[in-house]
């Protein structure tokens, strides 16, 4: 769900900025600790891929996840001050609060999934879906939090999302906003102060 705000975050922030600026706005956003997020993405990229190979990822998936996640927290509060990172901060503390009181594993509604694929209700329910999901049931702690809402038609993407994940998105939204919008607004400024 991560990539939906950050697709449609952009897309507004071409079309608000113009390609140029938005481009150049693009290119000089830093982030502190920015090279820690392609690190994460790339291991849990490797859980994923590893998780049926290695009896050890098999075994302590859950614990590696939440390390993952606890990463992205640390980056998210280097980085407070910039504008949305309250809100991914939110977001990915939510995702990550429901996580580490379900063993690690994201609890995932049957309902919300039935606009997936049958074959991934059929996972779910076998308990075989993926290293970082499991089926929301009676045991499962704070249900609420747990991907509950299920997107499908007119939405370009089907999926079951969490409160967490909408959070999250909200500030990545606002953050290109702000990054993109802001850029446009300082080359006005400054080719005002040029002509005058």
């Amino acid at each position: 769900m991560v990539y939906d705000g950050i697709v449609i975050g952009l897309i507004v922030g071409f079309l608000r900025a113009g390609w140029r600026n938005g481009i150049t706005a693009l290119s000089q956003i830093r982030i502190k600790g920015g090279l820690i997020f392609p690190i994460l993405l790339a291991t849990q990229f490797l859980l994923y891929l590893l998780h049926d190979n290695v009896s050890f990822i098999q075994q302590y998936n859950g614990y590696m996840f939440m390390l993952v996640y606890a990463a992205g927290l640390y980056v998210l509060v280097i980085n407070r001050k910039e504008k949305g990172f309250w809100w991914i901060f939110a977001g990915v503390a939510l995702n990550f609060l429901v996580m580490l009181v379900n063993g690690g594993k994201m609890p995932v509604s049957v309902e919300a999934a039935s606009v997936l694929d049958p074959i991934y209700v059929d996972m779910l329910k076998s308990g075989d879906v993926s290293t970082k999901h499991a089926m929301l049931d009676n045991s499962t702690v704070l249900p609420f939090l747990g991907d509950i809402i299920p997107l499908t038609k007119p939405y370009p993407r089907t999926q079951a999302i969490s409160i967490g994940d909408v959070v999250m998105n909200v500030g990545i939204f606002i953050y290109l906003q702000h990054a993109m919008a802001s850029r446009k607004m300082g080359l006005s400024l400054l080719n005002q102060n040029n002509i005058d």
